[in-house]
């Protein structure tokens, strides 16, 4: 049908970035890299290896009901009010044309509705600082940044499987809601282990079993047995110039752990870094955790299904979480370590705000 190709058509931008991406990526890639589907990408490079041009065949139908300029005002409204609603950009935009002719003209610029990714609210008062603690460390090289502790709590619930689930089915209502084709999801899902964990460069740190809020007291008590151990034996294997890292939560940067923190890093021989606020997506342990929960859904596909009282619930996770918490190698850890750079560059580059990592 004429309007099921209109609405695969690409831009002429479009068309010559898969025509010069091609040299050095797969179709899949190219795909994956400028968010066009993979069978469009395919498409079109047959069609441009057998014409020998990036000019689409005239289709037929009715002439085009929308002027050039027309068309440049609709994408910038759209790429101005990314919120707006459909029917709204139809208002906005005071066209002549139907909403469905609406969507196709922003579909043959590359625009469709997606889901807005979930960051940390951040503020303009963020978005100036988190720059500063950047160029502090721009130059740091992937040495200093294996001479970081980091660190971060994380609770972990017994039915936050990160991997989700994909079932083979077709596109309707009955095959969709087959008991085969559903992800079962229990009334104790909610039941969950807090952990506080650590690591340093290949180097991985006990993790500490949490109970309650995480209050000031609890989070000294963890860095007394938990961190001054792993720094210790840090130093033990010759290790210097150590610096530990902690986001901003309260319990984190009250008065009593500042106390504690300073007096302990005195006498341990390390530093404590200054954090950005809001900014887990520059924390590496986030990736680490991320790992951790995959891999505890992986051994153990029941953990979704575990039945019991709360506190076996519990005791579960935490016997499984430390099992796997322990085989994490080096493998794991190293290219969190090695994605340091670009990370900060990223930031700089977003000059604040969010980035793609």
């Amino acid at each position: 049908m004429p309007a099921e190709r209109q609405r695969k058509r690409l831009t002429e931008f479009q068309k010559g970035e898969i025509v010069g991406l091609r040299r050095s990526m797969s179709q899949r890639a190219i795909g994956r890299e400028l968010d066009i589907p993979h069978r469009t990408v395919s498409s079109f490079l047959q069609r441009f290896d057998i014409r020998h041009s990036m000019e689409n065949l005239p289709f037929p139908g009715g002439p085009r009901k929308t002027s050039v300029s027309t068309d440049r005002y609709i994408v910038h409204t759209a790429e101005s009010e990314t919120r707006i609603p459909l029917a709204e950009l139809h208002v906005e935009t005071n066209s002549n044309v139907s909403e469905r002719t609406l969507h196709r003209r922003l579909l043959e610029a590359g625009i469709r509705k997606w889901k807005a990714v979930a960051r940390p609210l951040l503020t303009k008062k963020h978005a100036a600082q988190r720059p500063k603690w950047a160029r502090q460390h721009q130059q740091w090289t992937k040495g200093d940044w294996r001479k970081v502790v980091w660190s971060d709590e994380c609770a972990v619930w017994k039915d936050s499987d990160p991997s989700g689930r994909w079932v083979f089915r077709r596109q309707d209502k009955r095959e969709k809601y087959m008991s085969r084709n559903i992800r079962g999801k229990t009334r104790d899902g909610r039941v969950s282990q807090m952990i506080w964990g650590c690591f340093m460069s290949n180097k991985i740190g006990s993790i500490a079993l949490i109970d309650g809020i995480v209050k000031s007291n609890v989070y000294i008590t963890v860095l007394t047995n938990k961190l001054v151990s792993f720094i210790d034996a840090l130093n033990a294997d010759g290790i210097t110039d150590i610096v530990f890292q902690q986001d901003n939560a309260s319990s984190h940067v009250s008065k009593k752990t500042h106390e504690f923190l300073t007096n302990t890093a005195s006498q341990h021989g390390f530093a404590v870094m200054d954090w950005p606020p809001n900014s887990p997506n520059m924390n590496p342990i986030e990736n680490l955790y991320a790992h951790l929960k995959l891999e505890l859904h992986r051994r153990y596909p029941d953990t979704s299904t575990l039945r019991g009282s709360p506190a076996t619930i519990k005791q579960a996770l935490a016997d499984r979480l430390t099992e796997a918490w322990w085989d994490i190698g080096e493998g794991v850890l190293d290219p969190l370590i090695e994605s340091m750079p670009q990370l900060v560059a990223a930031l700089i580059t977003a000059k604040g705000w969010y980035t793609h990592y």
